[in-house]
């Protein structure tokens, strides 16, 4: 496959999505729409666009290199993300009704509205968007470097332009519909070659053959080890859960039933999709097992092994796995930006009839300053894992203790935030996290020890829910109404 063919098809499909993201999106009215999609969206739309983000950076690069270098352990990726994505349906589809806008209303909403709270959390989910813009900009621009023979400075910067343009113009309409179009890109595609490499290799007996004993155990536990596998699995549910770009799922869904249908249909799918990304691994194994990096066996198998055609639709959906849950998290980032960090430092929420010019420059911001941040790192595995436990451990507790234990309080909360933090980056810089192959679980449990005993040890919260949702809908209504 040569470099102008594949970059052409590239650039063919990214123009294709930015027309689709204008289609959609060319009536919307005003900055709910912008960033919620008028908070009408349907149970197909929902499933594709977070099957689309699922199925993203580490379910391609990263759960095929698992595949590659561990065997069976690349199925942990798809089922850490299976289980976050059916608990979120069953814990926290119900917010739906409440009509939150962005992940920090909510966790403050569970301690009484406190600003502190909404402040903090606004400025850890702005990170963690950025973070995993980061992971996403990293993956495509390991793909492009391999499949195009250019600098992988140059491959990340033309990621992240690929999926800017698209999500600047139209908004989270506009990625909710790119992101159900590449859904079905590359479920078609990974499927594809999948089944092609299995012919390849010489079928299954051949490709587990092929794989070295301890990566034939159940999960790779052998291979990996049982407690980085359960860390792994624990990791990525987490992620889920605290992740702000699948909360606007639920925020932005026509009903709290819509929301945990499409949940439930799409945890189910990603459960058997998960087995996909092990088998592209270890066939790239069984084909070429001396490749100097696991992350680049998918470009492999698609340009070294797989026909043209093949070849092409397959590199186009990795691309598509990496920009659907850019374009997602870029839009959960600019919402907190808009919504919370605005507020935060200018003292007063955007009018709103400038909150679409505000959102599209905070985009450009966000994906600027991800795409620095991708710049810095080779690692995606390590990237991800890292950055999840050290910014989510502890607003997975929030939402965890929040939701279902009313003697937590805003106290306990920040509590929470800070020992999660502070427990990950210890664990990191110790080295204690090789031990657990991340640093999530012991990050998760120091997070809940503190929010308990803090929250305690001080008053409880002294507004009630109905209290503490009147505010948190008082100060967004303004913002919807344009008054100061």
């Amino acid at each position: 496959m040569t470099t102008n063919l594949f970059l052409s098809a590239f650039g063919t499909y990214i123009f294709f999505l930015i027309l689709l993201g204008w289609f959609v999106s060319r009536k919307q009215r005003g900055g709910q729409d912008f960033l919620l999609a008028g908070r009408s969206l349907p149970v197909f739309l929902i499933i594709g666009t977070t099957l689309g983000t699922l199925v993203g950076t580490g379910s391609s690069m990263g759960a095929v290199g698992f595949g590659y270098g561990f065997g069976w352990a690349g199925v942990l990726y798809g089922i850490g993300g299976a289980i976050g994505i059916l608990l979120l349906a069953l814990l926290f589809a119900p917010v739906r009704r409440l009509r939150f806008m962005t992940m920090s209303e909510e966790l403050s909403y569970y301690v009484g509205a406190h600003p502190l709270v909404k402040n903090i959390v606004a400025v850890l989910i702005l990170l963690a968007c950025i973070g995993w813009l980061g992971a996403h900009i990293l993956g495509g621009g390991l793909y492009l470097a391999w499949i195009a023979g250019i600098d992988l400075a140059w491959a990340k910067t033309l990621v992240a332009l690929g999926f800017a343009i698209y999500v600047i113009v139209g908004g989270y309409r506009a990625v909710v519909w790119t992101d159900t179009l590449q859904a079905i890109v590359l479920f078609f595609g990974f499927i594809l070659m999948a089944g092609f490499a299995l012919h390849q290799v010489g079928g299954w007996s051949a490709l587990v053959a092929a794989q070295p004993v301890v990566n034939r155990s159940f999960l790779g536990m052998q291979a990996l080890g049982w407690l980085p596998s359960l860390s792994l699995v624990a990791v990525i549910a987490v992620g889920v859960l605290a992740t702000p770009s699948f909360r606007q799922r639920i925020y932005s869904g026509r009903s709290v039933r819509s929301v945990r249908q499409s949940f439930v249909a799409t945890g189910i799918l990603y459960l058997f999709f998960s087995v996909v990304p092990a088998i592209i691994g270890m066939a790239a194994f069984a084909l070429n097992p001396a490749l100097e990096n696991r992350n680049f066996a998918f470009p492999f198998l698609a340009v070294e092994v797989l026909p043209l055609w093949i070849g092409l639709v397959v590199l186009i959906a990795g691309l598509s796995a990496t920009m659907s849950s850019a374009s997602s998290d870029a839009i959960a980032g600019v919402s907190i930006l808009i919504r919370d960090v605005f507020s935060l430092l200018a003292g007063r929420v955007p009018s709103a009839d400038k909150v679409i010019l505000f959102s599209r420059i905070g985009l450009a911001l966000v994906i600027g300053v991800a795409w620095l941040m991708a710049m810095l790192s080779d690692d995606l595995i390590s990237y991800i894992t890292r950055m999840i436990a050290t910014l989510m451990a502890g607003m997975f507790t929030c939402g965890l203790l929040g939701r279902f234990w009313p003697r937590y309080n805003w106290q306990g909360a920040i509590a929470s935030l800070l020992v999660g933090v502070s427990a990950s980056l210890a664990m990191i810089v110790s080295g204690l996290d090789g031990v657990w192959g991340n640093p999530i679980i012991p990050a998760v449990a120091s997070a809940l020890l503190a929010g308990v005993v803090i929250s305690l040890m001080t008053p409880a919260q002294a507004l009630s829910n109905e209290q503490a949702l009147a505010r948190i809908s008082a100060e967004r209504d303004t913002m919807e109404r344009g008054e100061y």
